[in-house]
């Protein structure tokens, strides 16, 4: 696990994938944050089209990693999307019974329900990351949950691209992309942009 100030171990495939990755695309032009969220995307995906697909806001980012470094609780909607964030612990409730129970007795998917239950635990100002489940991305726009950020990244055939456009037009702070494509491994690449930026961003830059 990675902490605040310690410098993350970069394996030299990691490194050399980036610079394959920036001779085939140029994202210099972008915001430091947003190019951070955009390589560490593409870099997880292999899929360019991430540098024109990405809806995201420098402001935004900037408040989702104010609230990250000062120790914001991050929820993710399922465990793979947990599972690919080791830097910091995570909160997820899909597998909790009572998410189950919940979503018998409402009559809403366990995904939703778990987005019920995470947010009476952490309240408000956390940072929510769904890489799965359009319905749990639904939730937490109709949940009013006061987020620092949502990373908004599900993917599917099935109400994916038309939850992450309510997202954008909600006005939370958020990352979304418009297309179908998504997943837990993007949603956690974004996800960690943010967490690695303190130690990798001025190699990035230089590079």
């Amino acid at each position: 696990m990675t902490g605040r100030g310690e410098m993350r171990t970069i394996h030299p495939i990691e490194s050399r994938s980036f610079e394959i990755l920036r001779s085939r695309v140029d994202l210099g032009p972008m915001p430091p944050l947003r190019r951070a969220v955009a390589e560490r995307v593409i870099h997880a995906s292999a899929d360019l089209e991430y540098a024109v697909d990405l809806v995201t806001d420098e402001a935004h980012l900037e408040q989702g990693l104010r609230a990250l470094r000062d120790g914001a609780p991050i929820v993710t909607d399922v465990a793979m999307v947990a599972a690919g964030i080791t830097a910091r612990e995570t909160i997820c409730s899909i597998a909790a019974p009572a998410a189950a129970s919940m979503a018998r007795a409402a009559a809403i998917t366990r995904s939703a329900a778990a987005i019920r239950l995470s947010y009476a635990e952490v309240g408000r100002g956390a940072v929510w990351v769904v890489g799965c489940a359009p319905t749990a991305l639904e939730e937490i726009i109709a949940r009013d949950v006061g987020p620092a950020l949502v990373i908004g990244l599900p993917v599917g055939f099935v109400g994916a691209a038309e939850s992450k456009a309510a997202l954008r037009d909600s006005g939370l702070p958020a990352v979304s992309n418009i297309s179908e494509k998504g997943g837990s491994a993007v949603a956690a690449a974004a996800l960690n942009a943010l967490l690695y930026y303190e130690g990798e961003h001025q190699d990035e830059e230089d590079a």
